[in-house]
C-alpha cells in the first residue's frame, strides 16, 4: 500500500503540524506502507526559506526513511492579507505540478490548514489515481471567521464552498480531536469520519532518563523559581497578553517566573506590552528544535496551555498538551471542552483556568505555585493518562487497520 502526505509544513521546520505528521510516517511505514510526502521548501515561522533550500536544489530526500519531495513557495515576512494568500496559493500551484509527475498512491492525505490546498490534492488524487483523505487538524474557514483573521466575505464564502467540497471528494474526512469530528458530523451527515488524533512518542520522552541541562541558567532563573512554561506558536488563538496581564498581578511573589518560548505573529505586540507593563518576571525565549525540547520540559514545573475564549475552541487539544504531560509536567489549562474534560477531570493531570480571565489565571498560579506537592502527584497521573490513551504508536496502529479497510 502506497500513501502521498501534502502538506504545507514538515520537518525541517519545527512545528505541531510538521511533528505530528511526520511521527505518523515514520510509524505508518513501520507497519508495512510505503509513505511519502510533497510538501514545500521548508520557511516556518520565520517565513524565510532555509539556508540550505535557497538553490533550490533540494528537491527530493530522506529523512529518517521517508521520501520526501520538495515544490517552490513563495514566502514573505508581511502579514497582511495578499502576501498571504500568495504563500498558500503558490504552494496550491507548485505542489500540484510537482505532485502529477509522482507514482500513483493508494491514498493521498492532505493536512488542513491550509484549507486551500484542498484545490491540489483534488486534482492529484484525480491524477494520481488515490482515494482522497483530507485530515483537519483546525476548522478553517470557520477558526478564521471567529477570531476575526478573516473578515472577507467573498474570501469566506469561496472556502466555505471549498471545505465542503473538499469533504464531499474525500473516502474519509479525520479530524484531530474529536471536537472536529462532531463538528463535521454535524454540518455533513453523510461525509465518513474518523477521529485521527494528537500523542506522543513516550519512548522519547522519558522523565526519568533525562538531564535537564542548563535551561534555566540560559533563561536567566534560579534553582528555586516555579517556572510555568508556554512552548509554541506566539499568535492570534492563544491569547497570551492575558498572561502577561496575570503575571502583573502576580509580580510580588517572587518565585513565580513564566517563560514564553517560540514565535509568531504576536511575538512583537507581546514583547512591547512586557515592557509597557514593566514585568520582570517573564522570559521570552526563541523556539528550539523538538530534540531540546525533553530537557526543557524536564527543567520547568508547570506546562502552561491558554487559548482565547472561542466555543470553537471547545474541541481543541492544543498538541504541547502531551510532550508536556508525558514529561510529568502538570498543566496550568486554559482551555475548555474536549481538553478540560481529558486532562482536568478525567486524568486529574492538573489546573483549569477560565480562558482569557486574568484573575483567575492570577489565582492559579498562586495556588500552583503554593502545592509543590500536589504538582508532583499530577505529573504522575499525566504521563499515566497520555501513555494508555495517546500513545502515537497505538494511533498509527489504528489508522493503518483504517486504511485497509478502505
Amino acid at each position: 500500500m502506497k500513501l502521498l502526505i501534502l502538506t504545507q509544513y514538515y520537518p525541517p521546520e519545527i512545528g505541531a503540524p510538521q511533528n505530528r505528521l511526520h511521527e505518523l510516517a515514520v510509524r505508518l511505514k513501520k507497519e508495512g506502507i510505503d509513505v511519502e510526502v510533497l510538501t514545500a521548501m521548508p520557511n516556518y515561522p520565520k517565513m524565510e526559506v532555509f539556508e540550505k533550500y535557497k538553490d533550490g536544489s533540494i528537491r527530493e530526500e530522506e529523512i529518517e526513511g521517508i521520501k520526501v519531495y520538495r515544490s517552490k513557495i513563495y514566502v514573505s515576512k508581511s502579514k497582511s492579507i495578499i502576501p498571504r494568500l500568495l504563500n498558500y496559493f503558490s504552494f496550491v500551484w507548485t505542489s500540484y505540478w510537482r505532485g502529477r509527475k509522482l507514482p500513483k498512491y493508494d491514498f493521498l492525505m492532505v493536512e488542513s490548514p491550509p484549507l486551500f490546498l484542498g484545490y491540489s490534492a483534488m486534482r492529484l488524487s484525480k491524477k494520481l489515481k488515490a482515494k482522497l483523505i483530507f485530515n483537519v487538524s483546525d476548522l478553517w474557514p470557520e477558526s478564521a471567521e471567529k477570531m476575526g483573521v478573516v473578515n472577507n466575505k467573498q474570501l469566506l464564502n469561496l472556502a466555505y464552498r471549498l471545505e465542503k467540497k473538499c469533504y464531499h471528494r474525500a473516502t474519509i474526512v479525520t479530524g484531530q480531536t474529536q471536537g472536529i469530528v462532531d463538528n463535521i458530523n454535524a454540518r455533513f451527515p453523510s461525509v465518513k469520519t474518523f477521529w485521527l488524533p494528537n500523542g506522543v512518542d513516550v519512548n522519547f520522552y522519558q522523565p526519568d532518563k533525562i538531564d535537564e541541562g542548563d535551561f534555566r541558567k540560559r533563561a536567566g532563573l534560579n534553582p528555586s523559581d516555579i517556572v510555568f512554561f508556554y512552548g509554541g506558536i506566539l499568535g492570534h488563538a492563544q491569547g497570551l497578553n492575558v498572561v502577561l496581564e496575570a503575571a502583573k498581578l502576580v509580580e510580588k511573589n517572587e518565585k513565580i517566573k513564566i517563560v514564553l518560548q517560540g514565535a509568531g505573529p504576536e511575538k512583537e505586540e507581546l514583547l512591547k506590552l512586557k515592557e509597557d507593563l514593566q514585568l520582570t518576571n517573564v522570559v521570552f525565549m526563541p523556539p528550539v528544535a523538538k530534540s531540546e525540547m525533553p530537557a526543557i520540559l524536564k527543567s520547568v514545573n508547570v506546562a502552561l496551555v491558554p487559548l482565547r475564549k472561542l466555543d470553537l475552541f471547545q474541541g481543541a487539544i492544543p498538541s504541547k498538551i502531551f510532550e508536556a504531560l508525558a514529561m510529568k509536567k502538570p498543566l496550568l489549562l486554559g482551555v475548555d471542552g474536549e481538553a478540560r474534560r481529558h486532562f482536568i477531570d478525567s486524568a486529574k493531570a492538573g489546573a483549569f483556568f477560565e480562558p482569557e480571565n486574568i484573575e483567575d489565571l492570577a489565582n492559579k498560579l498562586v495556588e500552583m505555585a503554593d502545592n509543590p506537592e500536589g504538582l508532583i502527584e499530577m505529573g504522575e497521573n499525566a504521563r499515566s493518562y497520555v501513555s494508555e490513551h495517546f500513545n502515537r504508536d497505538n494511533i498509527a496502529k489504528n489508522f493503518q487497520d483504517v486504511l485497509r479497510s478502505n
